[in-house]
Parts: C-alpha cells; sequence; structure tokens
C-alpha cells in the first residue's frame, strides 16, 4: 500500500499532527458552550442557502438584506402553521383531559368545589399542620427544598442564556447568510498551500453526504409522519393527523420521535375517560402503532432511502448504527450515517487510492 519506508522524520511528523489533533479537540471541548452557537449558524446557514439564493436571484429581491429577511418571514410563516396546527389542538385535548380529571375526582369524592374542600380539610386539620410546622421535620424539609428552589432558578437562568444563545445564533447565521460566497469559497485559506488540495477535497466530500444525508433523513422523516398519521387514524386515536406530523418533525433527529410517548400516553388516557375504554388497552394500540411504524422504517424505508441517498448497501447501514449506538449511545446514532460514509471516502480517498485520478485533478486545479 505505501512505497516510502516510514523514516523518523516522517514518525515525528505525524507524531506532531496527532498531537495537535488532540490539541483542537481539547481547545474545541473546552470552547464548546461558545463554539456551538456559531456551529448550529452554520448549519442553518448551509439550510437556508438555496432558498436565499432562489429569492435573490430568481425572485428578483434587491440586495442580499431583503432576500434573507424575505426567507426568515417565509420560514417563520411555515413553522407557525405547523404549530398552530399542531398546539392549540393538543393543548384543547389537554384541557379535556383535566376536566375529565375534575369530573372524575368530583363523581368519586362527591366534592362540589375543588378548592372549596382543600379550604375545609385545612380548617379541619389546623391544629395538627400547626404542630407539624413547629416540628423538627419541617425545618429539615424546608432546608432540603431550598437547594432545590435554588436549583430552578439556576435552571431558569439557563434558559435565559439559552434564549440569548438563540438570539446570538440568529445573527452569526445572518452574517454567514449575507458573505456566504465569500467564506465558502475563501475559508481553504486557512491551511498552507500544500495541505489545502486534502482538506478541499475531503471538505467537498463531507459537504456532499451531509445534502445526501440531510435529503434523506427529511425523506425518511416524511415516510415516518405519513405512516403514524395513517396508523393512528385506523385506531380512532385523538388528534392523529397532528401526533403523526410532530412525529415525523421530531425524526428529523433519528429516535428524537421516541419523546412523543409522552402525549401519547395522555391522549390514550384521555380517551380512556372520555369513552370508558381500557386505558390499557388505548394505550397498547398506540405502542403497537409505534413498533410497526418503527419496524417499517429501521428495516425497509431506512435502508433502501438512506442506503441509496448515501450509497451504502442497508446491511453496512444497520451495522453502523449498531456500532456508533453502541460506541457513544443516542448520539452515536444520531452521526452514524453521515460519520461512516466520510470515513469510507476518506479510506478509499487517500488509503486505497481508488479516486487518485480526482485527487490529482484537484491537485492541479487548487495549483
Amino acid at each position: 500500500m505505501y512505497d516510502k519506508p516510514i523514516t523518523f522524520d516522517k514518525f515525528v511528523r505525524w507524531m506532531g499532527y496527532g498531537l495537535l489533533i488532540l490539541a483542537i479537540i481539547i481547545l474545541v471541548n473546552y470552547l464548546g458552550s461558545v463554539l456551538l452557537p456559531f456551529a448550529a449558524a452554520w448549519l442553518l446557514a448551509y439550510l437556508l442557502y438555496p432558498m436565499v439564493k432562489f429569492v435573490q436571484y430568481k425572485l428578483h429581491v434587491p440586495g442580499r438584506v431583503l432576500s434573507i429577511v424575505v426567507t426568515l418571514i417565509v420560514v417563520i410563516a411555515i413553522l407557525t402553521g405547523i404549530a398552530w396546527l399542531i398546539i392549540p389542538p393538543m393543548i384543547e385535548q389537554f384541557e379535556r383531559l383535566s376536566e375529565l380529571v375534575t369530573a372524575y375526582i368530583q363523581t368519586t369524592a362527591k366534592i362540589d368545589s375543588i378548592p372549596d374542600a382543600i379550604s375545609q380539610w385545612t380548617q379541619e386539620h389546623r391544629r395538627d399542620l400547626e404542630t407539624y410546622m413547629r416540628s423538627e421535620n419541617f425545618t429539615e424539609g424546608i432546608k432540603d427544598a431550598l437547594p432545590q428552589m435554588f436549583s430552578v432558578v439556576g435552571k431558569t437562568a439557563s434558559i435565559l442564556i439559552s434564549i440569548a444563545a438563540s438570539l446570538i445564533t440568529l445573527l452569526y447565521m445572518f452574517f454567514i447568510l449575507m458573505d456566504y460566497e465569500y467564506l465558502t469559497e475563501n475559508w481553504i485559506k486557512i491551511f498552507p498551500k500544500k495541505s489545502r488540495p486534502f482538506w478541499n477535497v475531503l471538505a467537498k466530500d463531507a459537504e456532499r453526504e451531509l445534502s445526501n444525508y440531510i435529503r434523506g433523513q427529511g425523506l425518511v422523516a416524511f415516510i415516518m409522519g405519513v405512516l403514524f398519521c395513517i396508523g393512528f387514524t385506523i385506531i380512532d386515536f385523538p388528534m392523529a393527523i397532528g401526533l403523526g406530523i410532530l412525529i415525523g418533525i421530531l425524526d428529523l433527529v433519528p429516535y428524537l420521535h421516541t419523546f412523543a410517548l409522552i402525549p401519547t400516553a395522555l391522549l390514550a388516557l384521555l380517551k380512556a375517560a372520555d369513552t370508558g375504554q381500557n386505558f390499557w388497552i388505548v394505550f397498547a394500540m398506540a405502542v403497537a402503532v409505534f413498533a410497526v411504524v418503527q419496524v417499517i422504517i429501521d428495516l425497509i424505508v431506512t435502508p433502501y432511502v438512506m442506503g441509496k441517498a448515501m450509497r451504502l448497501n442497508p446491511a453496512i447501514l444497520l451495522l453502523s448504527l449498531s456500532v456508533w449506538g453502541a460506541l457513544l449511545g443516542f448520539i452515536g446514532l444520531i452521526i452514524a450515517l453521515p460519520a461512516t460514509t466520510l470515513l469510507i471516502a476518506y479510506y478509499q480517498r487517500y488509503i486505497t487510492r481508488e479516486n487518485e485520478e480526482i485527487i490529482t485533478e484537484s491537485e492541479k486545479s487548487s495549483e
């Protein structure tokens, strides 16, 4: 495979490169909270750039700034429409569930008003409550609860920081879109001229695989949403279309749709309370829909769609999901397909040299 022997100088250079990569990884890990908004902004800019380009050059909207603003307005309008389709019906269902629970409590306990019942119970047990509040158990309970209160305050502060980071991300994205062509064409100049062909080809591979992955995963998420809409409609589940759309959107990040089991359980409880059916039967039917759709997606849709989009054999796809999932857990499932295709592309270009002619042409063009 290698024509030249490994000399001491080459070994030292490789060690230097390895230490440099390790230092970069440590630095990126240390500055992760700062770099994350910038990385998210790059991803958003990458996704929105084709639309911005279409608005500016095809619709003849004057100026890049106005094109970005128009694009953001359209995207926000679409997201608002999707949210309006999902959130209000879900709030209405939960309000209906609250009404049914209240009615059940009133019927079972023969209570006309829950606040009046609480007030009456407090009056009847006032001496016991006063005795408990003077006891050591109450004091210890307060001491234990205070750290939890400060924890809630800390979480609130982290939410505010996240909102600020989101605004910074949007600001980054705006400026990246302003000079997108210049940045994508000249980023290679941060590397020495000798190593530019390598990074140029590797970046093109990464961009191609990322584009294929986004298109493929988008199609998989769309198919999953349609299948869930059909499945929930068949079992006459509450909010079948809205819940199916929500699951499809969540699946844009692989396996994130499993969190939809929480509202599914609540909606199953609502249907059981509203119709008098057994809750466990209703919930089991919903879980069966999840299981059937997941099997179809994992064994048929994902191997076919992602295999065709990323030019990988379905068996390799399933193996990569298993390996990356075992190594990195949930994060591994997310990065499994793009990381596997990128590693295979690197191996073919620089290890087995199957694409030697492509590298040579890239080197000539860079010179």
